[in-house]
């Protein structure tokens, strides 16, 4: 009885380290190789453009096992940036984000759902304004390779709708503005 619990024990060390052979990223920020943007309709007539300038991340992901990767952004809301001064300080105020209030939107992984080699569905908990859901948006994998100062680096990229009421945000944008494009582009040096 001994030996074979000793031998489950031996063959368990081994098959263990091969299960978790995911490697971990940080998403590369301070390269500015990585965006969080953001766009919705003006009235109809036109796109708004903008950005959050201040995020950090880690993810880790092995192209072996990749329905094990995960990830995990912080978002400061207020580094929204527009490209407008005052539209900044209304989309920061008491209408739309609260910043003051909820200094942080997040996301966190729960599921990496492999359609093919270069692409999945990636769910997780989203929380935004004090309101946290499920979402569930297409990625893609734009590449994994060595970078030229001898790191690794891989880089994915997304976009999903958000109904901005969903998250306590009903500010009356007109009908053709109640969602929000939420697009990540996300590049991360292996740790």
């Amino acid at each position: 009885m001994r030996k074979q619990l000793i031998g489950a024990v031996l063959a368990s060390s081994m098959i263990l380290p091969s299960l978790a052979q995911a490697t971990d990223y940080i998403v590369d920020k301070a390269g500015t190789h990585a965006f969080i943007q953001f766009k919705i309709k003006h009235l109809g007539y036109s796109w708004l453009l903008g950005r959050f300038n201040d995020f950090e991340g880690t993810f880790n992901y092995d192209k072996e096992q990749p329905e094990a990767s995960q990830i995990s952004i912080v978002i400061q809301t207020a580094s929204i940036d527009s490209n407008h001064a005052e539209r900044d300080k209304h989309l920061r105020g008491d209408d739309f984000l609260e910043v003051d209030r909820y200094p942080e939107a997040t996301f966190t992984s729960t599921q990496y759902e492999v359609t093919d080699d270069n692409n999945c569905v990636l769910t997780g908990e989203f929380s935004l304004h004090g309101v946290t859901k499920t979402i569930s948006f297409p990625v893609e994998k734009i590449g994994e390779g060595p970078d030229p100062w001898g790191g690794y680096r891989a880089g994915f990229s997304g976009t999903t709708s958000l109904k901005l009421v969903d998250y306590g945000i009903d500010y009356n944008l007109g009908p053709a503005s109640t969602h929000v494009d939420l697009e990540l582009h996300i590049e991360g040096i292996r740790q």
